[in-house]
C-alpha cells in the first residue's frame, strides 16, 4: 500500500524527495501518514479535498482486495 501512495504522491508534487510515508499496523487496520513539502500540501489535498479523497478511494479497493482496512493521514 506504501508503494501505491508514494507512486501517486511523487507524480504530483513539486518536490517528490520530501515525501515522507510511514506505516502503521493497529487493530483497526492499516494507518499510512503522509508528510510532504508545506507548498506541496495544496497538490495532494486538492480542490475540496478530491485529490486526497481519490487516493483514499483507490486505497480502499486495494485493501478489500487484501481483505483488510486502511486510513490516509496527511500530516
Amino acid at each position: 500500500m506504501k508503494e501505491l501512495v508514494e507512486y501517486i504522491v511523487k507524480s504530483i508534487v513539486a518536490e517528490p524527495d520530501k515525501v515522507n510515508i510511514t506505516e502503521e499496523n493497529s487493530d483497526m487496520g492499516l494507518l499510512i501518514k503522509l508528510e510532504v513539502a508545506p507548498e506541496d500540501k495544496g497538490r495532494v489535498i486538492g480542490r475540496q479535498g478530491r485529490v486526497a479523497e481519490a487516493i483514499r478511494t483507490l486505497l480502499r479497493v486495494k485493501a478489500a482486495r487484501a481483505d483488510t482496512r486502511v486510513r490516509l493521514e496527511i500530516l
